[in-house]
């Protein structure tokens, strides 16, 4: 078996989230390819906590509409996990206010333009434009490890993706309408709502594509012993 690790290397630094895509198609096999990849994820003892929804053509429009009808409302279901702290705190918070004001940046949306902010955030719920959009659930019945390896689940897949010259954006915002998802898509009360994830090939020419997080250094968040 060959390996090539500057493929690996390259298809991991040159992921980024993006924001808006082209119309270009996905095929089926394409996602199945990038899903049984996906799927060789270790797992505590191979339970294979993941179950995915792949939705294209109609089936994506109708659960975005739905979601963005109840959106624009101003209504919002609410999470049945903590994916994010009750209170942020530093350094986390200046991260976060990073990412989000250079993104607002980019895109021209004033500081306090409330309508536009509400706008780009609704985005979320279109998939960003991409031709594929997946859900993804757990049985709620698993314990919190699950989510450790429904991460490493969802890394092979975005480096998969990228390693055939797709783009991704892993969007957690889904989680926020799970009645609505579960309704559209049938799922049972037995399944918690994960996370979304839009896929296709990004709009070369967005703005809002060109933004890359900054990443701490390696010693900033290692403490190496006994080298």
């Amino acid at each position: 078996m060959s390996h090539d690790p500057k493929a690996v290397d390259e298809a991991i630094r040159s992921r980024h989230s993006m924001r808006r895509y082209l119309s270009t198609p996905v095929s089926r096999d394409v996602v199945t390819r990038l899903l049984d990849l996906a799927a060789c994820a270790p797992s505590g003892t191979n339970v294979q906590p993941w179950k995915v929804y792949a939705l294209a053509g109609d089936a994506r429009k109708a659960l975005s509409d739905a979601i963005l009808e109840q959106y624009n409302q101003g209504i919002k279901e609410g999470r049945e996990f903590d994916y994010y702290p009750k209170e942020w705190s530093e350094p986390w918070l200046s991260r976060r206010r990073k990412v989000g004001l250079g993104l607002y940046s980019l895109l021209n949306i004033g500081k306090g333009d409330k309508e536009r902010m509400k706008e780009q955030t609704g985005r979320n719920y279109q998939f960003f434009g991409a031709p594929v959009g997946l859900i993804l659930t757990m049985d709620r019945q698993l314990g919190r490890g699950m989510f450790l390896d429904y991460g490493i689940f969802i890394g092979n897949f975005i480096t998969a993706a990228r390693a055939r010259g797709l783009d991704t954006c892993v969007q957690a915002a889904f989680a926020d309408y799970p009645e609505t998802v579960r309704r559209h898509l049938n799922i049972g009360d037995n399944e918690i709502i994960v996370s979304g994830i839009a896929l296709g090939y990004a709009d070369p020419n967005a703005p809002e594509n060109t933004l890359i997080a900054e990443r701490e250094a390696v010693d900033a968040f290692t403490s190496f012993r006994g080298f």
